[in-house]
This record gives structure tokens, sequence and C-alpha cells, in this order.
């Protein structure tokens, strides 16, 4: 493999992991009261079922980001969204409720991700420079680790706030490159 390819497959897992935290706590919220066999299914179908959208998302973001007016307008929105996540002070709350339906719980994770993932595909299709091979399975390997390493990477940032920056400035990065 290419040391660009290489290094382009960590920058589209580096960011779906920065922006995609919330996705993995909304995950945990929407199936929270299914008994624990059902709450697997909705975590295994809504991960499948995101992992599919995030992919369809990002192909038509990069192929738009082809467009040289556009290119430029998505390095500035990557420019914006690093930026805000250094100077924002508190998230919004994001309410979700819990549901005993399997199916009710899958459909709060795929609608709630699809609302939540603008940003991350938008950063993704830029450091995949048109390769949809590589953003496919760059999404692949890092959605997973968000959804089961969720805890882990709330418990790194909450520990270690200083992270939040190297995540800005790896957004800022893709968004000039």
């Amino acid at each position: 493999m290419e040391t660009e390819w290489i290094v382009s497959l960590l920058m589209i897992i580096g960011i779906d992991l920065i922006l995609g935290g919330d996705n993995a706590l909304i995950i945990a919220m929407a199936s929270r009261s299914l008994s624990h066999d059902k709450r697997n299914k909705a975590i295994w179908i809504g991960t499948l079922l995101a992992v599919l959208m995030r992919i369809t998302m990002t192909g038509a973001a990069v192929y738009l980001l082809t467009i040289p007016y556009l290119q430029f307008i998505g390095g500035l929105f990557l420019l914006y969204i690093g930026y805000n996540l250094l100077i924002e002070q508190k998230k919004e709350s994001i309410r979700i409720k819990s549901s005993g339906s399997l199916w009710r719980a899958v459909q709060t994770i795929v609608i709630a991700d699809l609302f939540m993932s603008l940003d991350n595909v938008i950063a993704v299709a830029g450091a995949a420079k048109g390769n949809m091979l590589l953003t496919a399975f760059g999404l692949m390997i890092s959605v997973p680790i968000i959804i089961w390493g969720s805890k882990l990477i709330h418990a790194a940032l909450t520990k270690f706030p200083f992270l939040l920056y190297g995540g800005s400035a790896l957004l800022a990065f893709t968004g000039v490159k």
C-alpha cells in the first residue's frame, strides 16, 4: 500500500472517531430499554444501516467535492467545524426516547445518525480524495469502533480535553488540504 493511502485511511478513521462520538451515545440511549438480545440486534442492525447510509452519503460528497468551487466550500466548512470544536463551551442536550421495540430503536439510531453525520461525511470525503474504496474501508473500520468504544472515547475526552485540539487540528488540516 502507498503511504498516502495509509495516511488518508488513518485520517478517515480519526475524523470518524472524533466526529462520531455522539452517535455512539444515541445508539446506547435508543436501545437502553430493550432486552439484552434485542439491544444487540438493534445495535448490529442500526450499525449496518448507518455504515451503508454513510458510505452512500460520503460517495455523493466525494463526487460533489470534485467540482472545484464546491471543494473550496467544503474545505471552508471543515475549517468552520474544526473551529467550532475548539470554541464549543457546552453541547446542546439531545433527548432520545428509549423504546421497547427493536425496530423503533433501529429507526431512532438510523435517523439520528443521518442528521448528525453531515459534518462527518464532508470531512471523510475530503480526506478520501475521491477514492470510494478508501472511504468505504475507513467507515467500515471506524463506525464499529465508535459504537463499541463509546465509553472509552467519552472517558478519554473527559480525562484529556486536549485531545479535542488534536481532532480540531486534523479537521483543519483536511480542510486546507
